[in-house]
């Protein structure tokens, strides 16, 4: 009886401690982890121009979309700890998966990515671009003589390019009602950072300089022409 316990307490151990390495890290806690882990890499999978316009220090870039991903890690030895992390948390998840499957022992995940890294007001090194301004976002979204619609977007951004089509139509043909502004992310890490963007597509909708719907994620043109025309 004694020894089943053991085996058993044993086994819990090691699912806790098999849990706590694949639940992804809170910001603070991915930074503190990696200034305390020796011989540690800080890997970027994000795409080569995302890496470009500013990451984490130190930081190495693997694209988790390149199909030469499993190569480009190849070379580091199976023992060293990994700390992943992309621009809100997919595709880190994805690969720290990926890089478990592949034998790597120690992976830890960031949880929101980069966005989430800046919001909390940690270093980032590269990209010199500052980008939007909060008087200059102030200033676009005050407009009295029609709504504004501001679409936060990331180029690598799968629903927000299928949303691109549809949102440059209504541009054109609801130009009376409503001006619709793109916001990059990655150039603008600042305004993101101050208005809480934590996930994209984010669609924030304006009328005189007062929010009157937001949506975050994916979502159908009919679902955006409704709150154009109940916004009006």
């Amino acid at each position: 009886m004694t020894r089943l316990l053991s085996v058993l307490c044993l086994a819990l151990l090691l699912s806790v401690g098999s849990f706590a390495q694949t639940a992804p890290l809170s910001a603070s806690v991915f930074a503190q982890k990696v200034k305390e882990t020796p011989g540690s890499v800080v890997l970027d999978v994000r795409t080569p121009q995302e890496f470009g316009k500013g990451h984490l220090p130190g930081a190495l870039n693997a694209n988790w979309n390149d199909t030469l991903f499993a190569k480009r890690v190849e070379a580091l030895d199976k023992a060293t700890p990994l700390f992943v992390y992309c621009l809100g948390g997919s595709r880190s998840a994805a690969a720290a998966g990926k890089l478990r499957q592949l034998g790597y022992t120690q992976v830890y995940d960031l949880e929101g990515g980069i966005m989430k890294w800046r919001q909390d007001g940690l270093p980032e090194e590269g990209g010199a671009i500052r980008g939007m301004t909060t008087d200059q976002y102030n200033t676009l979204v005050q407009r009295s003589d029609k709504l504004v619609l501001v679409d936060f977007y990331a180029e690598w951004c799968g629903p927000c390019k299928l949303m691109k089509p549809y949102l440059d139509e209504i541009a054109r043909t609801q130009a009376d009602k409503v001006e619709i502004v793109r916001i990059d992310t990655d150039l603008n890490p600042g305004i993101t950072r101050t208005l809480r963007i934590e996930a994209l597509p984010t669609l924030i909708l304006y009328k005189a300089g007062k929010v009157k719907w937001a949506n975050v994620g994916y979502v159908p043109k009919k679902t955006v022409l409704k709150q154009i025309k109940s916004g009006s």
